[in-house]
């Protein structure tokens, strides 16, 4: 029933996410119910200490059931040796300040039964009774079954669980254990599932953020797709490519094996449309040849859309509030193109405002100067 172990991603492929993104994924802040081998071999951050990453994943708290092969004792806590099957992991789990001052439970147990037994019911004593219950399922010996939770820490380049909730389950007739051993398979198949969502949403914004720099750095007026195309190819060529059998052929030129250049052409696609949803781009005509103009250095667009208002603006109707943005929007589709959109002209009024050329008079209006 237990999946097959991954393979660590080598350094050359794997690009570990920036931290300001960990907590979208929520795996993040969940206890995560890893085989011990997994929690061994998962690879630590290099931005963070105490994060590490499974299958693309932040992690930093398990969850663990399994049983006990070794148990060490000191003053202040318990080191309990945790075997899965698949691997063994220390947990270290602290006394709390009542264990160390109460001592043995088992024994404490027996003699508040043994007395209370004879005596009326006691709120003191009852309170008393269920401290000592608590700590005698904290009170574990070797072969029988704990559940701990807690993060995982590096300590003396060996990988621990710092228990912040552990207890011993008994699982005499290993209900517990079957019903843990069928869940956790399927929370690795779920979780292998949502790999590829994320890891797609996760390049199609870098992907968008290389285009966005490269247009900015490079003070680019217009480009057509295979001008930036090669901006791309390093993303593509690190994704898993398929089997021979698995790949589709793909008609016309290409820079690479056809589900790569396939995967390029799809992630180019988004990403230019994810620049004109955002005004940064746009057609001024759509034709087979696809020509995209950077809206903010457009001139002509610029230069239309001063005049639209210099001329509306003398106009009665506008003289005093100016030109509402719709009416401009309507204006520039006529006289200029019909695929300007919104969120285009928006950056073109914000660009003519920041250089003087025209002044906002409320949210939605602007006037010549």
């Amino acid at each position: 029933m237990q999946p097959e172990a991954t393979e660590p991603e080598e350094d050359s492929v794997w690009e570990e996410p920036p931290s300001m993104l960990w907590g979208l994924d929520p795996m993040f802040n969940a206890f995560n119910r890893l085989y011990v081998k997994d929690i061994l071999h998962m690879r630590e951050s290099c931005q963070v200490s105490g994060i590490y990453f499974y299958n693309s994943h932040p992690i930093f708290k398990v969850d663990v059931l399994r049983t006990v092969v070794y148990k060490r004792e000191r003053e202040d806590f318990f080191c309990h040796g945790v075997d899965d099957g698949t691997g063994v992991i220390n947990s270290l789990c602290w006394k709390d300040e009542q264990w160390r001052e109460q001592g043995d439970p088992a024994i404490l147990w027996a003699r508040s039964f043994g007395s209370s037994a004879r005596e009326d019911f006691n709120p003191a004593s009852e309170l008393k009774k269920l401290r000592q219950a608590q700590h005698s399922s904290s009170h574990l010996e070797i072969g029988e079954l704990l559940r701990v939770r807690g993060p995982v820490k590096t300590s003396r380049q060996q990988r621990e669980i710092m228990a912040s909730t552990y207890y011993k389950v008994s699982d005499p007739v290993m209900a517990v254990q079957i019903s843990w051993m069928m869940e956790v398979p399927q929370l690795y198949r779920h979780s292998a599932q949502n790999i590829q969502g994320g890891s797609a949403s996760y390049l199609l914004g870098r992907a968008t953020r290389i285009l966005k720099d490269f247009l900015k750095e490079k003070e680019v007026t217009r480009f057509r797709p295979y001008d930036i195309q090669d901006l791309l190819q390093p993303l593509v060529s690190r994704q898993p490519q398929k089997t021979a059998s698995e790949q589709e052929p793909e008609a016309g030129p290409s820079s690479g094996p056809p589900t790569s250049f396939k995967q390029l052409r799809e992630l180019l696609q988004k990403c230019l449309q994810i620049l004109q949803d955002e005004g940064l781009v746009f057609r001024k005509v759509k034709c087979q040849d696809e020509v995209y103009h950077v809206t903010e250095r457009d001139k002509d667009l610029l230069m239309a859309v001063r005049d639209i208002l210099r001329e509306d603006c003398r106009r009665e109707k506008y003289a005093e509030k100016g030109c509402h943005i719709l009416h401009v929007l309507s204006s520039v589709r006529q006289r200029y193109s019909r695929n300007v959109s919104k969120a285009a002209l928006e950056l073109v009024l914000k660009a003519l405002e920041c250089n003087s050329d025209i002044i906002s008079t409320s949210d939605s209006h602007y006037t010549i100067l």
